[in-house]
Formats: C-alpha cells, sequence, structure tokens
C-alpha cells in the first residue's frame, strides 16, 4: 500500500510522494493521518537548511512530529484497536528517505507504544500536545527532578508562549506576565498580560522563560532577573549564544537550557486537557489540505498571523 508523504527534497524545497508502507509487525498498528502539523521551530530548520547536523540527517527528509489520526489495523496482541484516535509524535516507516520526524504523511506504521491514545473530540488540535508537552517539560524536567520555578515572565506570545502560560496559570501559580513585540501576536491572552518590553519597568523576575530563540536577547534578559534568578532557555536557537559577563556575575544569574519534552510530559499534559484544566483552543489559527503543502508550509514560515498551520490529510482516500 501506497502513502503520500510531504518530502524535504532539499532546503525550501518540497515535494509530495506517493511511498510504499510497509506491513504492520507485532507490537505495531497503522495509523490513517487525519491532521499534522507544521512546527516553526525544528521544522521550520530542516526547511530552510539551517539545522545543525544530527545523526542520520541528510535530504530528502520526511518531516513531522504532531500527528493525529485514527488506527486503522492494529497487528494481533497490540495494544491498541481499530478505531482509536492517537497522537502520533513521528514515525520511521519508509525507504528511501530520511524521517526527520516522519509524521507528515497519510498513513503511518509505528510502534503501538509510540503513540497516545487521545480523545477524538481533540481533532486538528490534538498537534499541539507536541508543543504542550514541551512547554511543561520547562518546568517539571521530565519528572525526573523537584520541578523548577515557574515563569514569571515569559519570551514570546506564540503558541509555545501562549501554553507555557496557560500551564502555569493551571497550575494556580500567579499568572506570568509576556513580552511580544508584534502587536496582532500579542492579542489572545488568556488570566495573563502581553506587554511589550519597553513598557515594562520590572528587574526582580524570579525565573524568565525565553521561548522565541533569539539569541540576541539573553543580556536583556539577564539585567531584568533579581539577585539568584534564571532564565531559561526554552526555544529552538540557530545561532550561538553568548552573554555579557559582568551584569550576568552581579546577579549571580543562573542560566538552563530545557531540551525536548519526555514520555511522561505528554501524559500529564494528555491528562490536563482530559480534565479541562489545560485548553488548547484558539491557537490553531490555520488548516490547509495536504495537496496544497507548498502554501502551507509558505504561510506557516512567512505570515506573522498563523501561530499554528496544520496540514488535513482526512480527504486522502
Amino acid at each position: 500500500m501506497k502513502s503520500t508523504a510531504v518530502v524535504f527534497d532539499r532546503p525550501k524545497k518540497l515535494s509530495l510522494q506517493a511511498l510504499e508502507l510497509p506491513n504492520i509487525e507485532a507490537g505495531q498498528v497503522e495509523v490513517a493521518v487525519q491532521y499534522s502539523g507544521i512546527s516553526t521551530g525544528a521544522e521550520r530548520m530542516l526547511w530552510d537548511g539551517s539545522m545543525s547536523a544530527l545523526p542520520g540527517m541528510d535530504y530528502p527528509l520526511i518531516p513531522g512530529f504532531e500527528t493525529f489520526g485514527q488506527v486503522v489495523k492494529a497487528h494481533k496482541g497490540a495494544k491498541l484497536k481499530e478505531g482509536d484516535m492517537v497522537f502520533v509524535p513521528g514515525a520511521n516507516c519508509f525507504s528511501g528517505v530520511k524521517s526527520m520526524y516522519g509524521g507528515a504523511a497519510s498513513r503511518l506504521v509505528v510502534s503501538d507504544t509510540q503513540v497516545l491514545p487521545v480523545s477524538d473530540a481533540l481533532g486538528s488540535d490534538a498537534v499541539l500536545l507536541a508543543l504542550a508537552a514541551t512547554a511543561y517539560h520547562a518546568v517539571s524536567g521530565g519528572g525526573t527532578q523537584e520541578p523548577f520555578t515557574p515563569p514569571d515572565l515569559i519570551i514570546g506570545h506564540g503558541v509555545m508562549g501562549r501554553l507555557l502560560a496557560r500551564l502555569t496559570v493551571a497550575a494556580g501559580c500567579p499568572a506570568p506576565t509576556v513580552w511580544e513585540t508584534q502587536p496582532e501576536i500579542a492579542k489572545g491572552a488568556q488570566g495573563y498580560e502581553v506587554i511589550r518590553p519597553e513598557d515594562d519597568p520590572r528587574k526582580d523576575y524570579r525565573a524568565i522563560y525565553d521561548v522565541n530563540g533569539d539569541a540576541s536577547v539573553l543580556d536583556q534578559l539577564i539585567q531584568r532577573i533579581r539577585p539568584g534568578g534564571e532564565v531559561v532557555l526554552a526555544g529552538f536557537y540557530k545561532h550561538g549564544l553568548q552573554f555579557s559577563y559582568s551584569p550576568a556575575f552581579g546577579r549571580e544569574a543562573r542560566i538552563r537550557v530545557s531540551a525536548e519534552w519526555k514520555r511522561s510530559d505528554l501524559l500529564a499534559v494528555n491528562q490536563l486537557v482530559n480534565n479541562g484544566q489545560l485548553s488548547l483552543k484558539g491557537l490553531v489559527t490555520h488548516v490547509q489540505a495536504f495537496h496544497s503543502a507548498n502554501a502551507a508550509y509558505e504561510t506557516a514560515f512567512g505570515d506573522v498571523s498563523c501561530l499554528k498551520m496544520v496540514l488535513d490529510w482526512s480527504a486522502h482516500a
């Protein structure tokens, strides 16, 4: 059977290709994809060629780690059954192309322990679970240690910034301040304040979380923390990071890097969504049919009004 996949042939060049789908084996399921999200972090860097080389990375490659679909085949003994709705955080089931991260396709074969059963009511919002888990990981550390100091300042009001702010409020912590320089993106706050950096006089923040991925602001952020405060780098950075030592020394600043989410983070945010503590609503702003993938990627990376672009695979035969 063939599966249609988004393939980055080279930087800034993609195609839709019909690739052979393998037969399912023990512990695997076949998923008919309904929606896949386009990431403006790691996936954008794969798209424009600025991603630092990773083991096994090469073009052509299939992107996608934000996928929602339905199990249509389950191998005997699988934990999931046909009809289950699942979130798929990537796949590696095609020959002849690299999977980085392999989830942007109409059909996938994946391990039943890799996917996560989710509510079918989520629809296209389900693709946001990976970003929600990333935001949760920044504070929880994947459940491997004591939770970190929650943010009282978040840099950036994109999807990641909004999810982090919503999670902070949902946890019962004081509502964080969010910095955003673009008026269109500054809209849509739920239970917290969004302001411009120049309108904020505070210089005593305990924990500033940067989710913009702007390497140039580190000095500015260090000057906004109180002595012993922390700057958390939770974005994805194209360029090297540097900072002036004297201001950091004077504040005895702590700088922490937050990496990718763990399975425990994904389970946690799915539970928060299911019990109504965390809303994913209002974050998917654009949905486009898979056959218009080229236009969808251009919009996702070039239109400031696009918070989250989702490819719709539901009409695929």
